[in-house]
């Protein structure tokens, strides 16, 4: 059903001017928000992705799979925090571990009760990690996964892959990244075996690490074949690379992740997001010999610091979190959930005919607006942004939230209802966007 007249102008620029147009109309409040904050923090943002033109909404609370912004409108949540909300927003066990660790003291100035059984329960979880050591953020994950590399190898030189985004200074997207860590990086393009078959053969006794997500995340939701993880896996054994596979996000999509979807062990593996509950988290982990450089016992030991790796809160609700509630059985159901969501969304794009696909792997998916195969970054940005733009403005408007890049990342709290919804509000999207939609496919 549509909830507004929008212009049919075939002029898709228009068009997006229309729809932010009655965005700012109908978001007063979060407009005054936006402005105060920008007097004290630069743009009045201190997380960059969630800003976006003309303003971004403000989000006043959330419960369960729906979340409520400051002027009062209520939206289906499809973003879940960018995969670290996968419990949705008021989970009760999670809740209920956080009080019992507030209880018990927060701030406890030494070891506690339960990081050995979290840093168990993630072991167990994942097969590639023999030994893990928490952090605070897959940022500093990715950081640490990179610099034990370096000081196994002896090397300094790392292999990414356009469009890797490993955080917010270790990322390769369409431009340089001036506040990266100061590396020397092989960039290659996403799964394209030739070109990583050659700088391997190239430079590979140079490299320290080759650091890859087994799915882009934040280029577009583009799987990994496994043939290309493959190659990966073998080049790295042969010229004595350290292979890193950054599951920060996509660990949820498998019970032990992707790798172990692939069947492709890296030597170590970064975590992240919904791990710690929802709670600030980051880990890394790996082969035990990799890992054994952190003993303090050892007269050799390499440093790692970090005044809330082990703190309580994380602790008690990522226990509760990986143990009680995204079991190996609730990931095996929301994925296979995730997977025919998208089914049925791109079974529409086909069955219309117009330019637009979901791509990713299980509870995680993008929408584009291009008919061309999506195999890499590139393929992603060459799509139709100004389409992508105003279907973000179109969903919001028919009470769905999420990415402004679209991309959705699906919690343990969404169900058919909110899925059928959805289904709906694309193609409704579809129905009143098809002139623009034909003459972008055109």
């Amino acid at each position: 059903m549509n909830t507004h007249n929008p212009s049919r102008n075939i002029d898709i620029d228009a068009a997006l001017d229309d729809a932010r147009r009655r965005y700012v109309e109908r978001n007063p409040d979060s407009f005054a928000r936006h402005k105060a904050a920008c007097d004290v923090m630069p743009g009045g943002n201190t997380r960059t992705i969630l800003f976006h033109t003309p303003f971004p909404l403000t989000i006043a609370g959330g419960k369960g799979c729906r979340i409520e912004d400051a002027d009062g409108h209520s939206y289906v949540n499809l973003l879940g925090e960018y995969t670290a909300g996968v419990f949705g927003h008021s989970n009760p066990v999670i809740r209920e571990a956080i009080v019992s660790a507030l209880d018990r003291g927060i701030n406890l100035s030494g070891h506690n009760a339960l990081e050995p059984d979290f840093a168990r329960a993630v072991c167990d979880r994942f097969p590639s990690i023999e030994l893990v050591r928490f952090t605070n953020s897959g940022t500093e994950a990715n950081l640490m996964a990179v610099a034990t590399a370096c000081a196994h190898t002896g090397r300094r030189k790392l292999m990414a892959f356009r469009g890797g985004y490993h955080g917010g200074v270790l990322s390769f997207g369409e431009r340089p990244n001036p506040v990266n860590a100061p590396y020397d990086v092989a960039l290659c393009d996403y799964n394209d075996r030739a070109e990583a078959a050659a700088i391997l053969r190239e430079s590979g006794d140079t490299i320290a690490a080759i650091i890859i997500e087994p799915m882009l995340g934040a280029s577009g939701c583009i799987p990994a074949d496994a043939e290309f993880l493959r190659l990966l896996r073998e080049e790295a054994d042969r010229h004595g690379i350290v292979l890193i596979f950054d599951e920060v996000m996509t660990s949820r999509l498998g019970p032990g992740g992707l790798q172990t979807e692939h069947g492709v062990m890296p030597d170590m593996t970064t975590l992240g997001k919904y791990i710690g509950g929802g709670m600030s988290f980051g880990a890394f982990g790996g082969r035990a010999d990799l890992m054994e450089r952190y003993d303090p016992r050892r007269a050799d030991a390499i440093a790692h610091a970090g005044t809330f790796n082990n703190n309580i809160i994380t602790m008690s609700a990522g226990l509760a979190a990986m143990t009680r509630v995204f079991t190996p059985e609730a990931a095996q159901r929301l994925n296979a959930f995730g997977d025919r969501l998208r089914e049925r969304l791109n079974a529409i794009c086909r069955d219309v005919g117009v330019p637009m696909a979901f791509t990713g792997v299980g509870s995680l998916m993008t929408a584009h607006f291009t008919s061309a195969p999506l195999r890499k970054a590139q393929d992603a940005q060459a799509a139709s942004q100004t389409l992508k733009e105003l279907f973000y403005f179109d969903m919001l408007e028919r009470g769905f939230y999420l990415a402004r890049r679209c991309m959705i990342a699906l919690t343990l709290e969404i169900t058919d209802a909110e899925a059928d919804a959805f289904v709906a509000a694309v193609q409704d999207f579809i129905d009143v966007r098809r002139p623009l939609l034909a003459a972008a496919g055109s």
